[in-house]
């Protein structure tokens, strides 16, 4: 909008899906007769190209690679400028990774189209270099970064219901999935002392998590809350003592991620545990803002949890974090996709 677009936001709406909050754009949510599976993508596309095919635009903006498709075609059938701005390396998720028929057709996708785009984006520059180098393409990073908070009151532990003589300890996300470490973690609480584990969004595993914390009665010492509104997450984030970030390295997706979750617990000045991965570990190390576990042996985790809780240096990586959210927030980080934009505007014109 700040470069005199109108805006139209096209996705779809699952039964668990959150209510959109007040936006200054339109939006389009398409419920969807299958939720999940081949069918799901046949008819996604199908209906996402129908409605781009009817839809007057002058520039389309493709989100990740299942939504690329029908963006491509609808670009050359109607010669509209298309921006590619992948979220992730999908081809490489483990949901992909161990289904290598599904996989191979993302591959097939991605292979046919990527090296005929001249306005991609990705979220930072480790997948930006390996896009570059398998297609040829230039990727700009923008990375997904949280805006400035400012003016934020947030509620009391006592307000949302968590003990005051703890320490809170938060996993957040809307991708709480296989081989982010979660169920390692809940084997870490049972030697974790004085503190509480929130896990707050959804993910494949959610099921998984709620079996495992009755089974180790782990209730008192775990909660999981389904995903909730941003604006009444960050009141949990303002409160936790340790964020924490701590995917597996078993994939290439997981290896050069940068989750949105680290740059909301630095605009929510909380220190950060996490994995030692590239782009999270270049922030941490730059801004001094947190520490990493070794490995995903539950013990280990345990102990770093520990040991960062009843540390002086949490006050000092605490204090620290003031400075990276001054640097990393979206005011700064958006200037690069204004950028592009414009960039296709004026190539366009």
């Amino acid at each position: 909008m700040e470069c005199d677009f109108n805006v139209v936001l096209i996705g779809r709406k699952l039964p668990n899906s959150l209510e959109i909050p007040f936006w200054p754009f339109k939006t389009i949510r398409m419920h969807m007769l299958f939720l999940t599976g081949p069918l799901f993508y046949l008819f996604f596309n199908f209906r996402l190209f129908f409605i781009l095919l009817i839809k007057k635009a002058d520039l389309l903006y493709a989100n990740d690679l299942d939504t690329l498709l029908p963006n491509y075609l609808i670009s050359k059938i109607k010669k509209l400028p298309l921006i590619y701005d992948s979220h992730e390396l999908f081809c490489e998720v483990p949901e992909l990774v161990n289904a290598p028929f599904k996989q191979n057709i993302w591959r097939r996708v991605e292979k046919h189209i990527l090296p005929k785009l001249k306005f991609c984006i990705t979220v930072n520059d480790s997948i930006a270099k390996i896009f570059e180098k398998k297609y040829g393409v230039k990727f700009v990073a923008v990375r997904n970064i949280s805006n400035t908070i400012e003016n934020f009151n947030p509620k009391s532990k006592g307000e949302l219901g968590l003990p005051d003589n703890k320490k809170i300890i938060l996993l957040q996300g809307a991708g709480i999935n296989i081989d982010r470490g979660a169920e390692e973690l809940l084997d870490a609480m049972r030697l974790v002392d004085n503190a509480i584990l929130l896990i707050i969004g959804s993910g494949d595993v959610w099921t998984t998590l709620r079996e495992k914390i009755k089974k180790n009665y782990l209730e008192e010492k775990v909660f999981l809350i389904d995903k909730i509104p941003k604006q009444e997450l960050m009141h949990y984030t303002f409160n936790a003592d340790l964020g924490l970030s701590i995917d597996k390295n078993t994939n290439l997706n997981y290896v050069n991620s940068l989750p949105n979750k680290i740059f909301d617990y630095i605009q929510a000045g909380v220190p950060i545990l996490a994995s030692r991965l590239p782009e999270i570990e270049k922030i941490i190390n730059d801004y001094k803002i947190g520490d990493f576990i070794a490995d995903h042996q539950p013990e280990n985790i345990a102990f770093k949890i520990n040991e960062m809780l009843s540390s002086d240096k949490l006050l000092e990586y605490k204090n620290n974090t003031k400075l990276a959210a001054k640097e990393l927030n979206w005011a700064n980080e958006k200037q690069k996709l204004i950028s592009v934009i414009k960039s296709v505007t004026l190539k366009t014109t």
